[in-house]
């Protein structure tokens, strides 16, 4: 338990991490202010899809029949998408940050849960959430920032406190998600097909 909670905040502490990069003072010349947020995105998109082809779904379509694994990537991307097009219409400057928890709880989950019989497994998906949360962190801090409701400090503050989501989740999937393997695996494939939902719908259309 002791090395999930490290390993679960570590990942989560990646997300301040991010944005206390976004607080850099903008560079010099604007071009390449943009160049740089285009290659961050573009490099978050590149890890994200890393964790979903290196462990979420080899991990997770053990003992499942292709039917329940398209069945639950089908799902995770459809509510992935209620939740984009939710947060479109209420005009929320916090949609990156709910994209950000909406990857990062599932994966915490099935990182505690991995420990247990898969022991490189979860550290290799620990790496992968935390390379994962810093340009997730940044782009958030960016567009958290650019809303004007908030301050610098206070981001920074919300982004530490949220980290904690990690360990919580990482203590539940090893209590819950042990002894239920076909439900560990469902939840790496609907975490997948959300992932892959965002990485074409948000993620990629930016990293131009």
């Amino acid at each position: 338990m002791a090395e999930i909670i490290i390993w679960t905040t570590l990942a989560g502490l990646a997300m301040p991490l991010g944005g206390l990069l976004a607080c850099m003072e903008k560079m010099q010349p604007r071009w390449l202010e943009e160049e740089l947020r285009h290659a961050v995105i573009a490099f978050g998109g590149g890890i994200l899809l890393a964790a979903i082809s290196l462990v979420l779904v080899p991990q997770g379509i053990l003992h499942l029949s292709p039917w329940t694994v398209a069945s639950a990537m089908l799902l995770g991307g459809i509510a992935f998408l209620f939740l984009d097009e939710f947060l479109t219409r209420s005009k929320t400057p916090a949609s990156q940050l709910v994209a950000m928890l909406s990857d990062f709880i599932p994966e915490a989950m099935a990182l505690g849960a991995a420990f247990i019989s898969m022991h490189s497994i979860g550290l290799l998906l620990a790496l992968l959430i935390g390379l994962q949360n810093v340009p997730e962190g940044f782009n958030a801090y960016r567009e958290l920032m650019k809303s004007g409701r908030f301050s610098s400090r206070r981001i920074i503050l919300a982004f530490t406190a949220l980290a904690a989501a990690g360990p919580i989740a990482g203590i539940l999937g090893w209590f819950f998600l042990t002894d239920r393997p076909l439900l560990l695996h469902f939840i790496m494939l609907f975490a997948a097909g959300g992932i892959l939902y965002l990485i074409f719908q948000e993620i990629a259309p930016q990293a131009r």
